[in-house]
Parts: C-alpha cells; sequence; structure tokens
C-alpha cells in the first residue's frame, strides 16, 4: 500500500473509534434514563414491560433507517440494548427447559437477551412450577412445532398451574448430527428429545439405518451425553455444539425446511395491549350436542379469527377433553372481552391463560 493509503486507513479507523466512544457515551446515557423510568415507575406502581413502546421503538428505528443498515442486525442489536437497559429496573430471572443450550435456552436468550439470569429445569413442569412459586420472573417453554404440532406436556402443564402467558417468540429449527469424533461411522445409538427425534425420523431411516433412537430429555442432555460417550451420536441445537465441545457430523438433518418452533413466555401477569395481540384460553365443554359449534359460533358473530384449536384430554374425567383456542387481539379489547364473558357462562370450565404481543409484532422476518 502507499503511504497516502495508509495515512487515508488511518484516519477512517481514528473517525471509528470516534463514533465507538460517542456509541458508548450515548448507551450509558440511554441506560441511566431507563434506571430513571424505572424508579417513576416504581413510584406510580406501574408494570416495568411496556410492550407497546417497545414495537413503537422498532418501527422508529426500521423507517429511519431506511434498510440502510442490515434490518436483522439493526432488529438484533436494538434488542439487546433494549433489554438491557430494561433488566437495569430489574434483571429478569428465566426458568427454561435444561440444561444449557437447549432450544428453548436459545429462544429465552433471543427473547430476553444475553443480560437476564437464566435457570435451567429438568422438565417442563418444574418450569410451570418455578413461575408459580415466584422463585422466577419469567419462564419459557415450547408449545408447538410446525411439523410435528402441539407439544403435550406444556399444554397439560396450563392445567396445573396458575401462570400467565406473557409473551411469544417463533425460532428456526436447524437440527444438527454431533459427536465426538465427526464421523458416522462411529455411531451406535442417536439420542435426543422426542421432538428432535421425530423432526429428523426420515433422515435418520435414509443415512442410519438400523441403528436405534432413544429420546432423553432434551436435545442439551443428548449432546451432553455424545460428549461423555464417543459412542453416541446427538440431535442437538448450533449452540449445544459450542458448550459441549461436540464436532458436526452432517448439519441440517430436519426433514422439512422452514421448521420452526413456538415457544410462550410464562410470569405472573400477562402485559397491557400492544396493538398486535393474542389471547389464549382454555375451557371445557358442558356434555350436550353441538357444545363446541357453539363456542365457534360466539367467536365466529364477535368478528375473532381463531388461530389454534388444540383438544387434550381431561386428566379427571374419562373421555372427556378441554380445548385450547388461541385467538387474535387482546382481552382489552370489546370483542375478546364480551365473547370471553359469553363462554364463561356457557362453559362447563372456562380460563384465559394469558393476553400478550404477537410473535410478529416485534421480532422482523428470517
Amino acid at each position: 500500500m502507499t503511504p497516502q493509503q495508509l495515512h487515508g486507513i488511518a484516519l477512517v479507523r481514528k473517525r471509528i473509534d470516534e463514533i465507538d466512544n460517542t456509541v458508548l457515551d450515548l448507551l450509558k446515557e440511554r441506560l441511566d434514563c431507563a434506571r430513571t423510568i424505572g424508579k417513576l415507575k416504581d413510584e406510580s406502581k406501574r408494570a416495568k414491560w411496556d410492550p407497546q413502546r417497545e414495537l413503537e421503538i422498532y418501527e422508529r428505528l426500521r423507517k429511519n433507517n431506511a434498510d440502510v443498515f442490515p434490518p436483522a442486525a439493526l432488529y438484533s442489536i436494538f434488542h439487546e440494548i433494549i433489554t438491557t437497559c430494561r433488566l437495569s429496573q430489574r434483571k429478569a430471572t428465566v426458568a427454561y427447559l435444561g440444561p444449557e443450550a437447549t432450544f428453548t435456552h436459545q429462544a429465552g436468550v433471543r427473547y430476553f437477551g444475553q443480560t437476564a439470569s437464566y435457570q435451567p429445569m429438568e422438565s417442563i413442569p418444574e418450569v410451570f412450577q418455578e413461575v408459580e412459586r415466584e422463585r422466577v420472573q419469567y419462564g419459557i417453554i415450547p408449545v408447538e412445532n410446525s411439523i410435528e404440532g402441539a407439544v403435550t406436556y406444556s399444554l397439560d402443564s396450563f392445567l396445573l398451574y396458575k401462570v400467565q402467558i406473557c409473551g411469544e417468540i417463533k425460532l428456526p429449527i436447524n437440527h444438527n448430527l454431533v459427536n465426538r469424533s465427526g464421523n458416522m461411522e462411529d455411531i451406535k445409538t442417536v439420542v435426543s428429545h422426542s421432538q428432535a427425534l421425530a423432526q429428523c425420523r426420515q433422515w435418520l431411516r435414509k443415512h442410519l439405518p438400523g441403528v436405534p433412537a432413544m429420546p432423553v430429555f432434551s436435545t442439551a442432555t443428548a449432546a451432553k451425553m455424545a460428549a461423555e460417550d464417543p459412542s453416541l451420536a446427538a440431535i442437538a441445537s448450533s449452540l449445544a455444539i459450542t458448550t459441549y465441545q461436540l464436532q458436526v457430523v452432517v448439519r441440517g438433518i430436519e426433514d422439512f425446511q422452514g421448521n420452526k418452533t413456538r415457544f410462550l413466555v410464562l410470569g405472573d401477569k400477562s402485559p397491557s395491549r400492544c396493538g398486535n395481540d393474542r389471547t389464549s384460553v382454555v375451557f371445557g365443554l358442558i356434555n350436550r350436542p353441538g357444545a363446541l359449534n357453539e363456542v365457534l359460533t360466539i367467536l365466529s358473530a364477535k368478528g375473532i379469527d381463531m388461530t389454534k384449536l388444540e383438544s387434550r384430554p381431561a386428566k379427571n374425567q374419562l373421555w372427556q377433553y378441554v380445548f385450547f383456542v388461541d385467538m387474535v387481539g387482546h382481552i382489552e379489547d370489546p370483542p375478546v372481552h364480551e365473547a370471553c364473558n359469553i363462554l364463561k357462562q356457557i362453559c362447563a370450565y372456562f380460563e384465559i391463560l394469558g393476553s400478550y404481543p404477537a410473535a410478529e409484532a416485534a421480532m422482523p422476518a428470517d
């Protein structure tokens, strides 16, 4: 390089350093402002989290950016800034299905940011229990997969524990076959969570015929087992590869592209409306002809868009079922509020599980 070019690079680098220092000073000022707001909210006993305000920030930044800075990266940067500032008011503690590096852990980090305190649990019911007993502020659990459908342990736990849904996140799922050596010929058994095994069953059948598959508590448990036993291979997340120092045998072995899992955030109360919300309810029917059709007719008459309907056996009554419904709108919206009041009167059992910002309200397209 010529002396002029070297001098030019030095000048630009100096300017970058100046910009970085300015950004850092502004971040410190923003953090101080967030703490001041936190104190004012404490005085007025307002909720710390205002989802509508956060959505307004993201939308303003998106418009001002005009696609100059990569939109997904811009969201990621400001998501970390916003969550860090919010958590400075009170650091969030989050229970999740562990151990470290499960897809649930990954979803939690994406939702709450790196600065939250994460506590791994051995089972989904334990996550509910920690939230109900207020040993943590939040829990995060998988509720359905775009390929395999509902996570029944999660649905059944809503019938046992008193918690509220506070939010949701949809995470793209990429399954990796990993072991200690990185060689397929060393694999004697494949271990993973039952959902992960189901989402890769065709690939396993074709490429590892005759090799048994064994379900375990989580994908991270499987990764940990594979790190300890050279005869095992795990189906696990990218985060688990680095966490447990494993080698990749094959990346992306899921049977269907576009595979996503929806996770729910649990807490003690739902946030206020943001304008792009979902409400989840569960109900049991009086045993009479047309009872389910009556419920659906009420929702339709109120102009409510139902996005999910799932049935589960009622554990305390033989051959009786409860129904889980997700609908567009917040319980503060008059149509949703009115419909729920009617359903409370005509159903044998009815409970509002929560109103919360829809995942599409904040997350950019993948």
